[in-house]
């Protein structure tokens, strides 16, 4: 039933009554837009597509992402919500020779932000069904549909940045985003004026050049993405990943609205500096219990063990750490997983050394699968002649 007998007042009244409750439910800022399609969006999108810019991890279907009433039957507005999360690590630990240190991104730092914001979604539905009971709600959070950006930008939660981040006036960039479709005819709000002006920081910054341009991003070389893919990384990505293990953040660290903003009101999104930063060579041999305990509650697990272990490996080789070797070694010669072999022997080949040539020989000699024979051959013809360090370290 869709909701009636209240007339405009009432609604108005409702969505000034929701936002002055949101702090109490955990929310920074909400913003309302009407349930219209987002056409614009779609022909970026299709567009976007043509090129082969996409990840794989959006909703395939165009229409889904971009026309709300095919999500929900009649909706008459769609509520966009920004939870701000920290960009500060406080307290963080050293890396260190044999003891190197890989990096989260801010996105994964403290509890995981899908299940951050699906509890203040739930406690804003219980909120607006309190009073409008017959009222219907859809929430979603990241993996949902509807593009989260494209709401929250119509929605007036903040600007589309030349970096592809929502930009808010109030926390920068650092937030999360979700929203509602309702069947309730609340009031919209109007965008944010854009405020990027000239500044190109953004694009410069990017370590592949994935920002084509303003708003356009090339995921398939975006660091970011590479990060949580499962197969084996290029030579040259992998250089310009340096220790990375999940995500990047350069685009937005450089972002002239970011500085000095670090958003630290919600207790549970604040970082352990041990999961933020965390060691590179124990990640080698830890096992899913193991990965699950200390990452299973960060955004960053959601790809499994696999990618950060790859990308340990990666770092160890960036980092050009001796003492790692017969960690490295180790993965090279006994661990089961293809990727993680032939990752090991271009580490090798990075850190050089006798120690690193005598396992690329032996895994030379002994190899059965091509792909990491090529990749030890490819690194024992480079050990000593490895090129400077291009991937950003923190």
């Amino acid at each position: 039933m869709t909701p009636t007998g209240r007339d405009a007042a009432f609604w108005r009244q409702l969505k000034e009554d929701m936002i002055a409750a949101a702090p109490g439910l955990g929310i920074d800022k909400i913003g309302v837009t009407v349930s219209d399609p987002f056409t614009e969006l779609k022909d970026r999108l299709v567009r976007h597509r043509e090129l082969g810019h996409e990840s794989g991890f959006e909703e395939p279907d165009l229409d889904k992402r971009t026309d709300p009433s095919l999500l929900m039957p009649n909706p008459r507005s769609i509520i966009s919500i920004a939870v701000a999360y920290p960009s500060k690590l406080k307290n963080a630990p050293v890396s260190e020779p044999g003891r190197r240190r890989g990096i989260l991104s801010r996105s994964a730092w403290g509890e995981d932000y899908h299940q951050a914001l699906r509890r203040r979604l739930e406690r804003l539905t219980a909120w607006l069904a309190e009073r409008v009971p017959e009222a219907r709600l859809m929430s979603m959070v990241d993996t949902g549909a509807l593009a989260d950006r494209a709401v929250a930008e119509r929605a007036g939660i903040g600007w589309s940045g030349k970096n592809c981040s929502i930009i808010t006036p109030e926390w920068g960039s650092w937030v999360y985003l979700g929203e509602m479709i309702t069947d309730l005819p609340l009031p919209p709000d109007h965008p944010v004026e854009e405020s990027c002006g000239d500044c190109t920081r953004c694009i410069d910054a990017c370590p592949t050049g994935a920002l084509v341009g303003p708003g356009q991003l090339n995921a398939q070389i975006c660091i970011s993405y590479v990060t949580q893919t499962k197969g084996l990384v290029d030579e040259e990505m992998m250089q310009k990943i340096g220790n990375r293990l999940y995500g990047c953040d350069t685009c937005q660290i450089v972002c002239p609205v970011n500085r000095g903003v670090d958003n630290r009101h919600h207790v549970e999104l604040l970082p352990d500096p041990e999961v933020a930063k965390p060691l590179l060579r124990p990640l080698l041999a830890m096992g899913n219990r193991e990965f699950r305990e200390k990452f299973g509650s960060s955004a960053a697990a959601w790809r499994g063990r696999k990618p950060i272990q790859r990308n340990a490996l990666i770092g160890l080789g960036n980092f050009r750490d001796a003492e790692s070797v017969p960690d490295v070694a180790r993965v090279l010669r006994d661990d089961p997983r293809p990727v993680l072999r032939a990752t090991a022997a271009w580490a090798l080949g990075r850190i050089g050394g006798e120690p690193a040539a005598e396992a690329l020989a032996a895994a030379v000699a002994t190899e059965q699968e091509s792909s990491v024979r090529e990749a030890a051959e490819r690194a024992l013809a480079k050990v000593g002649h490895s090129a400077p360090i291009e991937g950003g370290h923190f």
